[in-house]
C-alpha cells in the first residue's frame, strides 16, 4: 500500500490550525464594543470634517488637509490598537513600569525648551512638524502602573492595604503635580478620576477611599476660600453661574456652545449645514467642543446617539472587567472605563454649558492624533484582557 508522506497535508494540517486559532480569538472579541468605537470614530470624522469646513472666501483645502490627518491618525491608532489587542496582557503587565517612566520622562520634558504654549497650556513637545502631546499617554501608564500595584498586594495578602495605597498615592501625585504645573485641569481632574475608580474597586479599605473623597472636597474649600484660582479659571466659573454675564469675553465659548447646540433642535440643520459651525462662532470646534457640531448639524437624535454609544462603551468595558478572574486585568478594565467615562461627561457638559470649560478632548470623536492614539491603545489594553481572562459573551 503506497501512503502520502509528503509535505502538503501537513502544511494544511498547519493552516487550518492557524485559521482556527485566528478565529477563535476573532469571536473571543467584544464585537459589539468595537462596533461602538467604531461607530464614535465614524461619527467623529464626519464631525472634524464639518467643523474644519471653510466659510466664505475660505480655502476648502484646509478642511481637507484636517480630515486627512484625522484619518491617518486613526489608521495607525487602530493598527496600534489590534496589535495590542494580539499580545497577552500579563506580557503588557512586565513593561508597566516603562510605561509609566516613559510618561514621566515626557512629562518633565514639556516644562524644557522642547515643551510649546498652545491654548495658555505649555503641554505639547513640538520637533519640526511633529505635535505631541505627553499628557494623554501619561494616562495610559498610569492605569498600567496602578493596576499592577494596586492588583498584586505583596506578602500574601488578598487586597490593597494601608502601604499599597500611599505608594500609589506617590506613584499617581508624580505625573498629577507634572500636569498641574503646565497648567491643565481637565488633564488633572482625569488623573485623578482614574485613581480613585481604581482604588473603589481594588478592595483597598473603605477608609481610604472616603479619605480621597473627603480631601478632594476639602482641597476645593480651600482653593476657593484662600483664592488659590488664576483669574481665568474664576471667569469660568462665573460664566457658568451666568453664561450671558460676559458673552463677548469669559462667556463667549460658553454662550456660542449653547446657541450652537441650541440651534439643532431635534433633528439637527443636517450634516455640513451648520450656520454656527461654519462660521466659526464656536473656538476649537474639532477638538474640545467638537459636540456642539453633532447637536447643531445632528440635532438631539444625533446627540443623543452619541451618548448612547459611550453608554454601551463604558457598559460592554465594565462587563468585561465583571467577568475577570484575576484582578489585574480587571482594575486594568476599570480605570479605561473611569477615563473615557469621566472625560466625556466632563466635554459634553461643557458643550451643553452645565460645567465649566477645561480644554479635554472628546474619547474617539475630537480631533487629535495623541488623544486618538491614547484612546486606542487603552482599547486595546481591554480586547486583550477580553479575548484572554474571559470567553465571549454578549
Amino acid at each position: 500500500m503506497i501512503t502520502n508522506m509528503g509535505g502538503p497535508p501537513r502544511r494544511q494540517n498547519d493552516l487550518g490550525r492557524t485559521l482556527s486559532t485566528a478565529a477563535g480569538g476573532a469571536r473571543r472579541l467584544d464585537w459589539v464594543l468595537i462596533a461602538s468605537v467604531l461607530a464614535l470614530a465614524g461619527i467623529g470624522s464626519l464631525l472634524v470634517w464639518s467643523a474644519t469646513l471653510p466659510g466664505d472666501g475660505g480655502d476648502p483645502l484646509e478642511s481637507l488637509d484636517h480630515l486627512v490627518r484625522h484619518l491617518v491618525h486613526l489608521a495607525v491608532a487602530v493598527v496600534v490598537c489590534l496589535i495590542l489587542a494580539a499580545v497577552d496582557y500579563r506580557t503588557v503587565r512586565a513593561y508597566a513600569p516603562i510605561a509609566y517612566g516613559f510618561s514621566v520622562v515626557t512629562l518633565v520634558l514639556v516644562l524644557t525648551p522642547l515643551g510649546a504654549v498652545i491654548n495658555g497650556s505649555r503641554g505639547w513637545i513640538v520637533i519640526g512638524g511633529f505635535q505631541f502631546q505627553p499628557s494623554e499617554l501619561a494616562k495610559v501608564g498610569l492605569i498600567l502602573v496602578l493596576a499592577t500595584l494596586l492588583g498584586e498586594p505583596r506578602d500574601g495578602e488578598t487586597r490593597p492595604m494601608t502601604r499599597d495605597v500611599l505608594f500609589c498615592l506617590l506613584v499617581m501625585a508624580i505625573p498629577l503635580g507634572l500636569v498641574m504645573l503646565q497648567p491643565d485641569l481637565g488633564t488633572s481632574l482625569v488623573l485623578c478620576a482614574i485613581f480613585l475608580g481604581m482604588l473603589t474597586l481594588s478592595g483597598a479599605p473603605v477608609v481610604w477611599v472616603a479619605g480621597m473623597l473627603s480631601c478632594g472636597a476639602l482641597a476645593a474649600l480651600a482653593v476657593w476660600w484662600f483664592d488659590l484660582l488664576e483669574p481665568y479659571q474664576l471667569d469660568r466659573i462665573a460664566t457658568l453661574m451666568d453664561p450671558a454675564a460676559d458673552p463677548q469675553g469669559a462667556g463667549y465659548n460658553s454662550a456660542q456652545a449653547l446657541i450652537a447646540v441650541g440651534s439643532g433642535g431635534f433633528d439637527g440643520t443636517g450634516l455640513f449645514q451648520g450656520e454656527q459651525t461654519h462660521g466659526r462662532f464656536v473656538p476649537e470646534q474639532h477638538t474640545d467642543f467638537i459636540f456642539t457640531v453633532a447637536g447643531e448639524e445632528l440635532g438631539f437624535v444625533g446627540s443623543g446617539a452619541i451618548i448612547v454609544l459611550f453608554a454601551v462603551v463604558i457598559w460592554r468595558i465594565l462587563r468585561i472587567a465583571q467577568g475577570c478572574d484575576q484582578p489585574y486585568p480587571r482594575l486594568l478594565c476599570v480605570g479605561v472605563a473611569s477615563w473615557f467615562g469621566f472625560q466625556a461627561f466632563i466635554n459634553i457638559g461643557m458643550g451643553l454649558g452645565i460645567l465649566p470649560v477645561t480644554g479635554l478632548p472628546l474619547p474617539f470623536v475630537s480631533y487629535g492624533g495623541t488623544a486618538i492614539l491614547a484612546n486606542m491603545l487603552a482599547l486595546g489594553l481591554v480586547l486583550g484582557v477580553n479575548s484572554r481572562d474571559r470567553g465571549f459573551e454578549f
